[in-house]
């Protein structure tokens, strides 16, 4: 974000010390509000979205800071008059998609996420006030889309990392229902309040931010390591899987997975693990979609020599890159494989 910043004040966009410091500020805390394992987590005890959680938590920090972050909320939010700063934050070319890319690419060791974000930011500029890309950057912003869509191929919507995401999910969600039910289960403090709270009951914004700001992994790392010796067996069945990595085996299909297929897995399930166990936590399919470029939203523009303006999906290749990939999938224990 500083060097995008220096570059745009290089080429005379007017940024104050002030608005820089903001947009620093939003850009570190834009994701604050994911809390540990991430989505897993979100989708399934806590109700808040982490765009939100993140907003409230901006806004508390800053009626601790005595209004210090009302520019930078502003910015997050898209209120503030200079755009360009919010599509730094947050964007199909904001500085969180340069720098995890890049990073991910490091630890997993995948090269195609590799791109040159360097170049792009020096490629940067802003015209009637919005975010654009100079003409030569083209082939930048095509390298880092096909990164981009490579890398959720290869990492991110892997088969093995779906597959313990998933598990996670409805290993929680399997908690939650226990929980619900009156079953007494062993959690730490915070991620017990997640599972038993009433949901017909709105907490405070404190409270909310209290119990979820003390969260972290290893709260669930000791719950799975606890719930390995519960009495449910799918919760069991669950968290002995995730330790032990014996993950469900995870098939990816192009169109959505067949009913009686389906169903012969879970009558499988029902012999092997007994007919009364909730099968929907043991055999269950989903879907999950790759699209590395949104023609729809907000688009990233290139600035031509000329002063005209257009975006990438008219003046390159990108159209190849905008089109939704969704991949199907079933998600079973690999004891039911034929």
């Amino acid at each position: 974000m500083q060097l995008a910043v220096d570059v745009l004040q290089h080429k005379g966009a007017e940024i104050t010390a002030e608005e820089a410091e903001a947009a620093g500020v939003a850009i570190l805390l834009h994701d604050i509000g994911h809390g540990p394992y991430s989505h897993a987590l979100e989708h399934t005890i806590v109700d808040v979205h982490h765009e939100r959680l993140s907003l409230l938590f901006m806004e508390e920090m800053n009626r601790q800071f005595g209004g210090r972050l009302t520019l930078a909320i502003q910015i997050f939010s898209d209120q503030y008059p200079k755009k360009f700063l919010h599509q730094l934050v947050s964007s199909q070319l904001d500085m969180d998609r340069l720098d995890y890319l890049n990073r991910d690419s490091f630890f997993t060791g995948v090269s195609e996420g590799v791109i040159g974000y360097d170049r792009i930011i020096k490629m940067l500029a802003v015209h009637d006030g919005e975010l654009v890309v100079e003409e030569k950057g083209i082939y930048s912003i095509e390298k880092f889309l096909i990164a981009r869509r490579l890398m959720y191929w290869q990492v991110y919507l892997h088969k093995t990392n779906v597959s313990a995401e998933q598990m996670v999910v409805h290993l929680l969600r399997r908690a939650r229902e226990l929980a619900v039910a009156g079953v007494s289960l062993e959690a730490s403090r915070h991620l017990h309040w997640f599972l038993y709270r009433n949901t017909d009951e709105q907490p405070s914004i404190s409270v909310l931010l209290e119990h979820f700001a003390q969260l972290d992994d290893v709260d669930i790392a000791a719950a799975i390591k606890v719930w390995r010796h519960a009495d449910d067996l799918v919760l069991s069945l669950l968290a002995t899987g995730l330790l032990d990595r014996r993950l469900f085996r995870l098939e990816w299909r192009s169109v959505p997975v067949e009913a009686d297929y389906l169903e012969s897995i879970r009558t499988k399930a029902s012999h092997t693990f007994g007919p009364t166990l909730p099968l929907e936590h043991l055999v269950f399919t989903g879907s999950e979609s790759n699209q590395a470029y949104d023609i729809s939203v907000e688009k990233i523009n290139i600035l031509f020599k000329d002063g005209r303006v257009l975006p990438i999906d008219e003046c390159s290749d990108v159209p190849l890159y905008t089109q939704v990939v969704t991949k199907y999938f079933i998600c079973y224990p690999k004891e039911l494989q034929s």
